[in-house]
């Protein structure tokens, strides 16, 4: 990509997250003076026929995961010429994830037995009917199921369903053969490299939709939601997590000073509209491909990137995993349940494995969160007591998620290019 294009591009990108910033405000006015004029079944209908502009945003961005991760990781593998190669980068990527997942759910586990936001809770207001819907898919969710899940049946299958994790094994062997036999199947590689690119084209197009999507998102959730009566009845629980996920921003924030220096102010500007949209449609798989590219423009080599986004995409969701632990314990703080600090590092570890296969399940979270209370002995019916605010709290867990994805890439992109340098000196 030339540089003369990029004061070009800048202005468009600026341009864009604007626009979604007055979406988001547009879209939330819209729902609240919905809420308060019509009925409460209009407003749910109103809600239903809206929340189509985020469904269609987001089924666009779906449209073109499935194939960026395919071209995008093969030729990346490729690329990196070996299997040593992809073994010490792929080392030091589950080494990252593991760590931040591990400290994001201490943080989860911290926090909520500090401020103990679900002691002397009234439970006589809420409708444990809406918990069913997501208790029935806990069956699905264990380490098993987990392990079973890696591996792809077909690989059609998987890229028709758009699950990364096994896209990305199919994905490693494909280019783990490409790299061993060479030069013979270099058109094939340079073939899908072309296709990966205009992938990427295809993005600049579907982000064109971001503040529609996040428009009809925002104006959803508050056509169906009365704001002031969620602020006051969740107050504590909502405060208690802002002050958790804003704790892990702050962690997250810190580490990539450390290792990024004065470049982690580079990278955040350059995030800046993927995270905005994760935070607006709370779906950090709508801003996959977005990512991909701004992370690219910030430095990071095309082959780290592709290696790195679909792995973190399984393997790293720090809000989502500070989300977990914090809501399992406030369930059972909320229904009086005592547990012992050897049985919540029991449920940490739990939360480890059992959530490493929920990328691309709706909700993904709560059933998590329903799953771990069931082992337990924690009312499951207690997901209908985070249900009402999960939205909100979603919003946060996306942005969080992108965040913590795009600094790992970027600072396993810098050990590698250190890696290579210090390789070419010794040579």
């Amino acid at each position: 990509m030339t540089t003369t294009q990029e004061p070009q591009k800048k202005s468009i990108f600026a341009n864009l997250t604007t626009q979604i910033l007055i979406a988001m405000l547009l879209g939330g006015i819209l729902g609240i003076i919905i809420h308060n004029t019509i009925s409460a079944e209009a407003a749910l209908g109103f809600s239903n026929k809206i929340k189509i502009l985020a469904t269609v945003f987001i089924r666009l961005v779906q449209m073109i995961i499935s194939p960026l991760v395919f071209t995008t990781l093969v030729v990346g593998i490729a690329k990196l010429g070996n299997v040593s190669a992809v073994g010490r980068i792929g080392g030091k990527a589950l080494g990252w994830f593991f760590t931040a997942s591990f400290i994001s759910l201490l943080l989860g586990m911290f926090f909520v037995n500090i401020l103990e936001p679900g002691v002397g809770l009234n439970l006589s207001n809420v409708d444990l009917t809406s918990a069913s819907e997501v208790a029935a898919k806990t069956k699905s969710i264990s380490f098993e199921n987990f392990i079973e899940h890696i591996v792809p049946k077909s690989i059609f299958e998987a890229m028709a369903t758009n699950e990364i994790l096994q896209i990305v094994v199919f994905s490693i062997f494909f280019g783990l053969a490409a790299a061993s036999i060479g030069d013979y199947v270099k058109p094939v590689v340079n073939g899908l490299d072309k296709m990966s690119h205009i992938i990427l084209k295809m993005v600049n197009y579907v982000m064109n939709f971001a503040p529609i999507g996040v428009f009809g998102a925002i104006a959803g959730v508050f056509a169906v939601r009365d704001f002031q009566e969620l602020a006051i009845t969740y107050f504590k629980f909502f405060g208690s997590f802002l002050i958790g996920i804003s704790s892990l921003w702050i962690l997250l924030i810190i580490v990539g000073y450390i290792f990024l220096k004065s470049r982690m102010t580079v990278l955040l500007k350059r995030i800046v509209s993927p995270l905005i949209i994760a935070f607006g449609t709370t779906s950090s798989e709508a801003v996959f491909p977005k990512l991909t590219e701004e992370l690219e423009r910030f430095g990071v080599k095309d082959k780290i990137v592709s290696f790195m986004l679909p792995l973190g995409y399984s393997f790293n969701l720090d809000g989502s995993m500070m989300y977990m632990t914090f809501a399992s314990i406030f369930i059972a703080q909320a229904y009086g349940v005592d547990l012992d600090l050897g049985t919540q590092m029991t449920m940490l570890l739990v939360l480890m494995l059992t959530s490493k296969g929920i990328a691309g399940v709706p909700r993904a979270s709560l059933v998590v969160v329903a799953a771990t209370c069931g082992m337990f002995d924690i009312p499951i019916e207690g997901i209908a007591l985070i249900l009402p605010i999960d939205h909100f709290c979603d919003m946060f867990r996306s942005a969080t998620n992108v965040l913590g994805n795009a600094l790992a890439t970027s600072v396993v992109g810098q050990w590698e290019e250190k890696n290579e340098i210090d390789i070419i000196s010794s040579d």
